[in-house]
């Protein structure tokens, strides 16, 4: 099942590349925010977004993110993707580090 899940981008990281760092309930993970750059990049900081497979995909409001974490986290489906976000973090920083 492909899932989004509400994210907020917390800094922009390469203008140039259009990427950010979207923080998912406390993991951080740097995300293309191409999908929805709709004028300078630093107004998104602060916005919340539905991030799926390193992409902001579209804005939400702070209220429906709520909402939505709120609802995976009762069926239990954001602690599995989150996990997944996690370990890829860490893939990438031994790879960095090897």
């Amino acid at each position: 099942m492909c899932l989004g899940i509400p994210g907020q981008i917390v800094e922009i990281t390469d203008e140039s590349r259009l990427m950010a760092m979207a923080d998912v309930s406390g993991v951080r993970r740097e995300v293309s925010v191409a999908c929805i750059a709709d004028g300078p990049l630093s107004d998104l900081v602060g916005a919340w977004a539905l991030i799926h497979v390193g992409f902001a995909m579209s804005r939400i409001d702070e209220d429906e993110a709520a909402a939505t974490l709120e609802a995976l986290h009762a069926l239990g489906e954001v602690q599995e993707e989150l996990e997944a976000m996690a370990a890829g973090q860490e893939a990438m920083k031994e790879g960095a580090e090897a």
